[in-house]
C-alpha cells in the first residue's frame, strides 16, 4: 500500500506531488527531485498519482510488506 515508484526518467521535478501530498510523505532533494520520505504514512489517496502531469508516480492500493532499505 502506498507509493510504489517514482519514475525519475519521466519526472520533470515540478514539485506538484510534494505540494499536493496531505500526509507530507514526499519530499524534495536538491534540484527538486522528489523522494519518498515517510512511506508508512502514505494513505494511498492517489492525489500524487492523479495530479502528476507526466504520470511518473505509481501508487498501489494493495497492502504489502516491504523490507526497509538503508540509505
Amino acid at each position: 500500500m502506498g507509493i510504489r515508484k517514482i519514475d525519475l526518467n519521466l519526472c520533470t521535478c515540478c514539485g506538484v506531488c510534494v505540494d499536493i501530498c496531505p500526509m507530507d510523505v514526499l519530499r524534495e532533494r536538491e534540484g527538486g527531485i522528489p523522494y519518498i520520505a515517510y512511506l508508512a504514512d502514505c494513505m494511498s489517496c492517489f492525489l500524487c498519482e492523479t495530479e502528476c502531469p507526466v504520470q511518473a508516480i505509481y501508487v498501489s492500493p494493495v497492502r504489502e510488506r516491504r523490507i526497509p532499505l538503508a540509505w
